[in-house]
């Protein structure tokens, strides 16, 4: 089995509301490319990527350009053994993890189908049967927030990712932890998460507001050496995303303490070849992840969902439906969420088929 061709589609994805951030950051509409590789046998495998503008070094415009760099060494290759052939694009184009990303997702769904095993049953074996769900809600004014919160808390969800930072108020951004805290009730996991847009002291003043609460900080600031001076100063427990980059990053945040949970995102880290790794090291440290991507719909929602169904329950923290939060939806038969917890597709490789009517013609042909 040989890829004879790589098509690329791009897709606009819309928020149901727009995501507010620290730092200036906003989610609204954003731009998903979509990549199908075709073989001589008939099987085709199929990978997302949708980078947010000024999130993490990714830029939709460049993953077309960096897939056409690739394809010499793209086309005529093999799909099994998705590792070797990502070694060669990684020697040929460096850098470039979120383009690479959709690629090999595109072979791992190749190698399933060839196979005719699910993907979970590839990356470790199936160790769960569902995975909890956390839902995100974006900076506005606490009261909104809170309502958010008590809506999702009502469709089952347990887990809740509460921006920070958007006005640059401390003391609102402590109004908004205590709000949704308050309206989810004991037990629930509640997070506050300025996505690197808060310096040390502003994240310390917030923190030490909400400490006598069960709360979570995630990412307040751009270093591992200024998130671990918030751990220390606050004393609550810290998830790393944009620091947590490779194994050697992780190293550091588990060594200074400040790493209890990790976001394991599919771009940020090359593709689930390299996820696979990270997420046994993860294992090894005792430190629980979060296994998600920065944005998307179906097809990065069930490659994410195959990863954590093959982890053990006990590294498992949250993951996500990212297709849950944008329109449209690009494969009819993809996953939803129920009572705030989601199963990954049964079919073989990803399980999942993107409706050819919605993508229309491809943006890019290589063959």
């Amino acid at each position: 089995m040989k890829i004879k061709s790589i098509h690329l589609w791009s897709v606009p994805l819309t928020s149901h509301e727009t995501y507010y951030m620290a730092d200036g950051k906003t989610c609204d509409t954003t731009v998903s490319t979509v990549v199908r590789l075709e073989t001589d046998t008939g099987l085709c495998g199929w990978g997302e990527v949708c980078p947010i503008p000024h999130y993490l070094p990714a830029y939709a415009g460049g993953v077309i350009p960096a897939v056409q760099e690739m394809a010499p060494l793209i086309l005529g290759a093999s799909p099994v053994g998705p590792e070797a052939l990502m070694e060669r694009l990684d020697h040929h184009l460096q850098g470039h993890s979120y383009a690479k990303s959709m690629i090999d997702t595109a072979l791992w769904d190749l190698m399933g189908k060839a196979a005719g095993l699910p993907l979970y049953a590839l990356l470790g074996g199936r160790q769960v049967e569902d995975m909890p769900l956390y839902h995100s809600i974006t900076c506005v004014a606490p009261d909104e927030m809170a309502r958010m919160a008590r809506d999702a808390h009502d469709q089952g969800m347990r887990q809740f990712q509460v921006k920070l930072g958007a006005d640059r108020d401390w003391q609102a951004d402590a109004e908004r932890l205590i709000r949704v805290r308050e309206a989810v009730g004991q037990g629930s996991l509640v997070y506050g998460d300025w996505n690197c847009g808060s310096d040390a002291l502003t994240a310390i003043r917030t923190g030490r507001a909400v400490s006598h609460l069960d709360i979570m900080l995630e990412q307040p600031c751009r270093t591992i050496d200024e998130c671990a001076e918030v751990r220390r100063a606050t004393g609550l427990p810290m998830k790393l995303d944009e620091s947590a980059q490779d194994s050697l990053s992780m190293l550091e945040g588990h060594r200074r303490g400040c790493m209890q949970a990790a976001a394991l995102k599919l771009s940020k880290m090359g593709g689930l070849s390299r996820m696979r790794r990270l997420r046994d090291l993860c294992l090894d440290l005792g430190t629980q992840m979060c296994i998600e991507d920065t944005w998307g719909s179906d097809i990065t929602t069930a490659a994410l969902l195959h990863l954590a169904a093959a982890t053990p329950e006990r590294g498992i923290m949250n993951t996500c439906d990212l297709s849950f939060y944008v329109g449209p939806r690009l494969a009819p038969d993809g996953p939803i969420r129920q009572s705030g917890r989601i199963r990954p597709p049964e079919g073989p490789g990803l399980g999942i088929s993107p409706d050819p009517d919605l993508l229309g013609r491809p943006d890019a042909v290589f063959s």
